[in-house]
């Protein structure tokens, strides 16, 4: 069999399995089993044996459960409130107003919680029925939630970038410090078009809010100092070189474990359901990955990636094309999986043609990590 037959009948089996309601972790397995058993005179069932252990058999990722049980823990205090409070003040002044809370408010709870799910159901908790009171537009400040909210995906400590690094066996660390400027970059642009849309439509704004005391709002600054702490504690041992970013997911916990206590939030009921949820979202994950590695060494045996790679460099494609055609084919898969199973499947497939266009690996990640919102 040729590599296009190869591919068709991959990505045919995916769609059928997929399609037919199949877990997707299991549906990369079958469809990694199949490509093996076919193409190569080798047992499938060694190759899981080995395979599936090395994939879930990592430090690195230890790190996942810690990061997504600190955004679990955090998900049930009363830190949104307290940055809201913080946050509100400053950003009367500006064109957009309270919306621009929803951008800084995700972006800063990225940076503790490391899931775009728990920033957005976190912040819009509490920010949209405050924003409906005041009346501003419904649909902005739902779109202004939906688009921030995924800029967990990029922030330090990102789940999926972690997710990414196991699966491509690249280093975490260099992951998280590719992902903070694009990230940044993502909230100012957000920020940028809130103001604009603002000042275009002012007559779909509220009247604006009555002036507040300087005093008065630097004084309601020091409820941003908890969450401030918990980024300095969490992302500046990682940068600092203090800690690895498995050591400081223990710092974050710990610390979120004391924000909880602090603030009163935690009991015995939130610690439990905290440890539940991470323990099951956790699982959920690393039988994604284990399936993913079974189709990639398939992959790897029929020489799909190293052909597509090569392909592309045959091509000519400058950069910005390819991440034109990219973008487009990840738009349809986001139309049938998650933003995980996007990066578990493709990252095998898509790191080399990055690289053969003249990306690195850390951009690579980054670009693959925007994509699969």
């Amino acid at each position: 069999m040729d590599l296009l037959t190869i591919s068709l009948t991959l990505g045919g089996l995916m769609l059928v399995l997929l399609a037919a309601g199949l877990w997707v972790a299991l549906a990369l397995m079958v469809a990694g089993l199949t490509a093996i058993y076919l193409m190569v005179p080798v047992p499938p069932g060694a190759v899981m044996a080995t395979t599936v252990w090395g994939s879930i058999n990592s430090w690195d990722l230890a790190a996942l459960p810690m990061f997504i049980w600190m955004g679990e823990i955090l998900f049930r205090t009363r830190l949104a409130e307290d940055m809201f409070a913080g946050l509100a003040p400053w950003m009367r002044r500006l064109p957009g107003r309270l919306l621009h809370v929803n951008i800084l408010g995700c972006a800063i709870f990225a940076a503790v919680s490391g899931s775009s799910a728990a920033t957005t159901a976190t912040i819009g908790r509490m920010s949209l029925p405050e924003l409906r009171k005041r009346g501003y537009d419904e649909r902005m400040a739902i779109g202004s939630l939906a688009g921030s909210g995924t800029l967990g995906l990029l922030i330090p400590p990102s789940i999926i970038l972690i997710v990414y690094g196991a699966a491509t066996e690249q280093s975490i660390a260099r992951l998280f410090i590719a992902g903070v400027v694009p990230g940044i970059m993502l909230a100012v642009l957000f920020m940028g078009y809130t103001a604009v849309w603002s000042m275009i439509n002012h007559k779909r704004m509220p009247e604006a809010d009555p002036r507040i005391p300087y005093l008065q709002r630097i004084w309601q600054t020091r409820r941003l100092f908890p969450i401030l702490a918990l980024i300095i504690g969490v992302i500046g041992s990682i940068y600092g070189g203090f800690a690895s970013p498995t050591e400081a997911a223990v710092v974050g916990v710990i610390l979120s474990l004391a924000l909880s206590w602090f603030t009163g939030t935690l009991s015995r009921a939130t610690f439990f359901a905290a440890l539940r949820n991470a323990s099951r979202t956790s699982c959920m994950i690393v039988l994604i990955l284990a399936g993913a590695s079974v189709l990639t060494v398939a992959m790897g045996y029929t020489g799909i990636p190293r052909a597509l790679a090569q392909f592309i460099a045959e091509q000519g494609y400058s950069p910005y094309a390819l991440l034109a055609v990219l973008t487009l084919f990840f738009v349809v898969l986001g139309c049938f999986l998650d933003g995980i199973s996007i990066v578990v499947l493709t990252a095998s497939v898509i790191l080399p043609m990055v690289e053969a266009a003249g990306s690195t690996s850390s951009g690579s990640a980054s670009i693959s990590c925007s994509w699969s919102r």
